[in-house]
C-alpha cells in the first residue's frame, strides 16, 4: 500500500490525518525549524528531516520516499519555493499532474488556460501605461498575495513598484503581472475530479484574509489618505462561505469546463483537487481572476467536512481524507498511474 508524503506547510496537518483516517501511513518533511510544531501530532508517523523544502530532490530524501512507496501531495508551499523544473524534476509519484503546475505559476500561461476554459475574466494589462481603471499588480507564482498592489495610473504603478523594490518585497528585475480589478465578493470555489470516476465534486468555498489591506477599512478615510505605506495583500487566513444555491449550477458548469480545457491543453488535465478564485459581482456574475491547480490552504477550515460534501458523503470528508482514499483505491485497483504523475 502507498504511504502518503508531503512537506511541512500549509495544509500539511490536513493531508496527513486525512491519510492516517485511511489507515496509510503518513510522511511529512519537516523543516528543521518546525520539527517542535509537527511532534506534537500523533497522525504522523515519520519526518524526515531537512534545512530547506528543495532537500526534497536530494537523493536521500528521494530514496526514503521511495521505499515507503510515497506518494507526494503537493500544496502552495512546493509551488512557490521550487522552480517548474525542479517540481517536474521529482521522481516520487505526484499526486495529480505536475505538469499543470507550470501553468499556475505563470501569468500568461495561467490567463491562456482559463481562456481555453471559457472563465469570465478581468481585462489584462499589458503594460503599465495602458492602466486606464483601477488595476490590481500580482507576482508570478503562489506568492500567497505578498507584494501585490493597486495602482490607478502609470505614475501609481511606479511609485509603488519602486517603494516595493526599497523595501525588498519584490525584486528590481521581477517580472509583474497586471489586471484590470474585480470588485465584489470574493470567493474561492474548490473542487475535486476523479480521474478514477471520471467525476468531477464541487468541494467548497472560503474567502482569505489579506492584511493589512483588510486593516486599512476600520481607518478613518482621511488618516489613509495621508498614509504612504503601499497596502499588503498577504493572506493571514480563511473563513468559510456558503453560496446560493441558485448559483450552483454555474459553478458546476466553469469546473467542468475548466477540467475539459485543462485535459486538452496539459495532459492528463486537472487531476485531483483545484480552487477557481473569483469574485461575485452585484448581479451574482461570477469573475475569476486566479486558479491553483492542487490542493489549497481554504481547505484547512473544513477538517471536518465542508457543507457541499456532506451532500456527497455521509461521512466526515476533509479535503486531505478525500486525497487519500484516491490515492487508496488507485493502489487498490493497480490505477496509481490514473492518479499521479
Amino acid at each position: 500500500m502507498a504511504s502518503i508524503a508531503t512537506l511541512g506547510s500549509h495544509c500539511s496537518l490536513q493531508v496527513l490525518k486525512g491519510a492516517k483516517d485511511e489507515g496509510l501511513k503518513t510522511i511529512l518533511v519537516c523543516e528543521t525549524k518546525r520539527e517542535r510544531l509537527y511532534k506534537r501530532f500523533p497522525f504522523i508517523d515519520e519526518l524526515i528531516m531537512v534545512d530547506s523544502f528543495k532537500e526534497v530532490l536530494g537523493q536521500k530524501c528521494q530514496k526514503t520516499l521511495e521505499e515507503n512507496n510515497a506518494v507526494l501531495i503537493p500544496h502552495g508551499t512546493l509551488v512557490a519555493q521550487m522552480s517548474s523544473e525542479e517540481i517536474e524534476s521529482i521522481k516520487t509519484p505526484v499526486f495529480g499532474n505536475k505538469w499543470i503546475l507550470r501553468w499556475e505559476s505563470d501569468r500568461e500561461m495561467k490567463e491562456k488556460l482559463m481562456r481555453e476554459a471559457n472563465l469570465p475574466m478581468p481585462k489584462p494589462v499589458a503594460n503599465p501605461k495602458d492602466i486606464e481603471r483601477l488595476s490590481i499588480v500580482k507576482r508570478q507564482g503562489a506568492a500567497g498575495g505578498k507584494g501585490y498592489f493597486m495602482a490607478a495610473n502609470e505614475e501609481d504603478y511606479n511609485t509603488k513598484r519602486n517603494q516595493l523594490v526599497s523595501e525588498g518585497i519584490i525584486s528590481k528585475e521581477e517580472t509583474l503581472y497586471i489586471q484590470e480589478y474585480a470588485a465584489g465578493v470574493l470567493a474561492y470555489l474548490t473542487f475535486f475530479y476523479s480521474p478514477l470516476k471520471e467525476d468531477l465534486e464541487f468541494y467548497g468555498v472560503d474567502q482569505r484574509h489579506e492584511s493589512d489591506i483588510e486593516g486599512l477599512g476600520r481607518i478613518p478615510a482621511e488618516q489613509q489618505i495621508k498614509s504612504n505605506k503601499v497596502p499588503s495583500f498577504n493572506v493571514i487566513g480563511n473563513s468559510p462561505l456558503v453560496l446560493r444555491e441558485s448559483l450552483l449550477d454555474e459553478v458546476y458548469k466553469m469546473g467542468e469546463s475548466f477540467v475539459e480545457a485543462a485535459r486538452r491543453i496539459v495532459k492528463p488535465g486537472m487531476n485531483g483537487p483545484f480552487c477557481i478564485e473569483g469574485v461575485y459581482d452585484e448581479n451574482a456574475k461570477f469573475t475569476s481572476f486566479e486558479f491553483s491547480a492542487r490542493i489549497v490552504a481554504g481547505s484547512n477550515i473544513y477538517m471536518d467536512g465542508s457543507p457541499y460534501y456532506s451532500l456527497l458523503y455521509n461521512e466526515t470528508m476533509s479535503m486531505g481524507k478525500r486525497i487519500a482514499r484516491e490515492i487508496k483505491t488507485a493502489t487498490e485497483t493497480n490505477r496509481l498511474d490514473k492518479v499521479t504523475t
